[in-house]
């Protein structure tokens, strides 16, 4: 794994910087009055960049709208602080003021040794391509404390056969839902209809990412997963226009619909838009579809060679 970020622009570095602070800032003062051992003593004990920042592929495209993100890993030293919600969503907040957007997930070292030594693609590619941003110190000798597993290079058969298990569920779950948006539409239900296209979107992208890395972070954010699809896919991009009345409106009630259109009074969502978001989310499953028998077929000649 890497640890230089020379390849990267100064003020890139001066942010990422920033993410480390703002992110061990924000656990001790979550657990700044915890009683529980494990809580009191509780820590982040590496923070890694991986993705497009990590590789040097990265984009800022000012006239589409499109800009890439900053792919970051927490490895925490307990389970209970894998939890967004109850640990991060203050940290996440602040780390929206950051001009780069950030994208967080969270894992036990437990959970990302086993998945190396499983050999599992995304933590695989994480492990060559990723950048230690932070390590948590030995007191004694100055020298990191825990280690990251060697990785085991991904076995092909076993790689294809899950993959496409994850593709036939998770484009299924799509498609059902797709379903069961068009027929709320077309009863006038509104609110079930924004819900159903929803959690279509949400099990599209599941398949993608699951299908093509074997690894699916748990969030129901269709934002933060759309970034991350369209981070490996760029035809992906081509589905929601950016930058354009009243689209990003749009995508924003489709984001807002997971909670809102169940439990709000509040939400509104008109027949016409929905009819616009159920359009869009055709065409997602679509691309996402081709995408991922692509993938499959490569996989399969990868695992006969």
């Amino acid at each position: 794994m890497q640890t230089s970020l020379d390849h990267l622009p100064p003020r890139k570095q001066r942010e990422l910087a920033q993410v480390v602070d703002v992110l061990r800032a924000g656990l001790a003062a979550k657990l700044e009055n915890a009683t529980q051992p494990h809580k009191r003593n509780g820590k982040i004990l590496k923070v890694i960049l991986y993705g497009s920042y990590a590789r040097g592929g990265w984009v800022e495209d000012h006239k589409g709208g499109y800009y890439s993100d900053f792919d970051i890993l927490v490895i925490v030293d307990h389970p209970d602080f894998t939890d967004v919600v109850d640990y991060w969503m203050p940290t996440e907040q602040i780390l929206q003021e950051i001009k780069t957007p950030v994208q967080v997930i969270y894992h036990t070292l437990d959970e990302v040794n086993s998945a190396l030594k499983d050999g599992q693609y995304f933590f695989f590619d994480l492990y060559n391509d990723g950048v230690m941003l932070y390590e948590y110190q030995d007191a004694k000798n100055g020298s990191p404390k825990y280690r990251l597993a060697d990785p085991t290079a991904p076995d092909a058969q076993r790689a294809y056969d899950m993959a496409n298990d994850y593709y036939e569920l998770w484009m299924n779950n799509a498609r059902n839902f797709l379903k069961g948006a068009d027929f709320y539409i077309n009863e006038n239900i509104h609110n079930n209809a924004a819900f159903e296209l929803h959690q279509a979107t949400e099990s599209a992208y599941a398949a993608f990412l699951l299908t093509h890395t074997l690894y699916s972070p748990k969030s129901h954010d269709i934002g933060k997963l759309r970034a991350r699809c369209e981070e490996i896919n760029q035809t992906l991009r081509n589905v929601w226009p950016r930058n354009q009345k009243p689209y990003d409106r749009y995508f924003s009630l489709l984001k807002r619909a997971y909670v809102e259109a169940r439990y709000s009074k509040h939400y509104e969502i008109t027949k016409e838009e929905l009819e616009w978001l159920d359009r869009q989310v055709s065409k997602l499953i679509g691309i996402v579809d081709h995408a991922c028998q692509t993938h499959l077929d490569k996989l399969q000649h990868s695992a006969r060679d």
